[in-house]
């Protein structure tokens, strides 16, 4: 075993200058591919990638040419070859990582869906806290932090609600079916006018949407800002002046009704203590 060993010491001494080589190189590509990434505007996990996929490729690459070196016997077309076996069957093994890990790079390389973005995907709605290889942070405007799979996000649509610095908002009003439709349309238009924090170069939209139970729906389109709280501030506005502009031209705004219809006569119920 001693001169085995010693008669080794040459190749295993290559070995070692080899990996010595390897970290030297490895090292030097990082910092060239930090170089190059810093001067993108990739997202910072995304250069973390780049930098472990390029540390990776350099580390495997040399251990294989210092285990072919230390064992003559072994080819690197062997190696290689039980290495793709070794891959398939932890692939296998580790689907949903994989899975995740190659649908975060996806997200990653996409120009849409950024940090600070508010989104709404399979019924989950906030605001994108961190995006890394495996999962996503949404932070929901009830307060709670939600840590979706990459792959759940991949695979069904996304909405992202702040793509665009405004967008358009509705609400439904209804009125009585005896009203003057063009009459109210008139009282609605007047009750809106100087209203603020809407995009003074898109109009606010009046239109009679629909026939509805109980009264005839009127639709209120208007842009605004994008995030849930603008809409809301300025739907509280327009229901408080819609309802005082139809009040004041004494419009009614009617509850539900319940129409009950009888086709046939309610049967007289009989009292025997009356016949005789």
């Amino acid at each position: 075993m001693a001169q085995g060993l010693i008669q080794h010491l040459p190749t295993m001494a290559i070995a070692l200058v080899i990996i010595i080589l390897t970290w030297l190189v490895a090292k030097f590509a990082t910092n060239i591919a930090d170089r190059l990434t810093a001067k993108t505007t990739m997202r910072v996990s995304l250069k973390a990638l780049v930098e472990t996929v390029v540390k990776l490729t350099i580390w495997l690459t040399g251990l294989l040419i210092a285990a072919t070196v230390v064992l003559p016997g072994l080819s690197a077309g062997g190696l290689v070859a039980g290495l793709g076996v070794g891959t398939v069957a932890i692939g296998f093994a580790f689907q949903d990582i994989f899975e995740n890990f190659l649908a975060g790079v996806l997200i990653m390389l996409r120009d849409r869906m950024q940090i600070g973005d508010s989104i709404e995907v399979e019924g989950i709605l906030g605001k994108v806290e961190h995006i890394s290889l495996r999962e996503t942070h949404i932070r929901q405007f009830t307060g709670e932090l939600t840590i979706c799979p990459n792959s759940m996000l991949f695979k069904n649509p996304v909405k992202i609600l702040t793509e665009q610095p405004i967008r358009r908002w509705e609400v439904t009003v209804g009125v009585a079916y005896d009203t003057d439709l063009d009459h109210a349309t008139q009282v609605i238009k007047q009750s809106l006018e100087g209203l603020e924090d809407v995009a003074e170069d898109k109009p606010i939209d009046v239109y009679v949407q629909s026939f509805g139970a109980s009264s005839v729906d009127y639709m209120i389109r208007w842009w605004c800002g994008a995030l849930p709280r603008d809409m809301f501030a300025i739907r509280d506005d327009i229901l408080k002046r819609v309802k005082r502009g139809l009040e004041e031209a004494d419009i009614e705004i009617p509850f539900p009704y319940i129409t009950h219809t009888f086709k046939e006569p309610i049967p007289l119920l009989r009292d025997d203590r009356t016949e005789g």
